[in-house]
């Protein structure tokens, strides 16, 4: 069954927080396709991993084009992959059907906006009940991801027998 893992911005905002998930994802060996909200945030997403200073993160967009080539490929299109993608990463409160094809889906939201997180509320509980298996991380004070909640098809089948 497919996971999705929920990851509540607090410290970071969202330009801080991907290139480091998408750095983790490409260190894994696996291609992202990331999903945003618009054609004009796709392009603000794509000149932010451009400009970061310590992490290259290969990527391209509808605009660049190649998309085989592209380890990371940023779109608005929710029906999206043709980079043969493994992670699913939504942005900007999207969903995609592409989730439950994918192995992992990366679901970020900004915890500062109170309709954004009831929006990722409604999101969880309709993977819940589609049995994904969902993992829901906050960040501490430090900035550091920690797992608050778990919910895995397989274990509640456990705990049932």
């Amino acid at each position: 069954m497919p996971r999705s893992d929920f990851y509540h911005l607090l410290r970071f905002r969202l330009e801080e927080a991907l290139p480091r998930l998408l750095e983790r994802v490409l260190a894994s060996g696996q291609r992202a396709v990331v999903v945003a909200g618009s054609a004009e945030r796709v392009e603000d997403l794509t000149l932010m991993l451009w400009d970061q200073r310590d992490l290259w993160i290969p990527h391209g967009s509808a605009r660049d084009g190649y998309a085989s080539d592209q380890p990371v490929w940023l779109t608005d299109d929710p029906q999206d992959c043709p980079n043969g993608a493994q992670v699913l990463v939504l942005c900007d409160g999207m969903d995609s059907p592409l989730a439950t094809e994918m192995a992992r889906t990366l679901d970020l939201f900004n915890g500062h906006d109170e309709a954004a997180v009831m929006a990722a509320r409604e999101r969880w509980k309709a993977r819940l009940a589609a049995g994904f298996s969902l993992y829901y991380w906050r960040q501490d004070e430090a900035g550091r991801w920690t797992e608050q909640a778990r919910r895995v098809p397989e274990e509640d089948a456990v705990k049932e027998v």
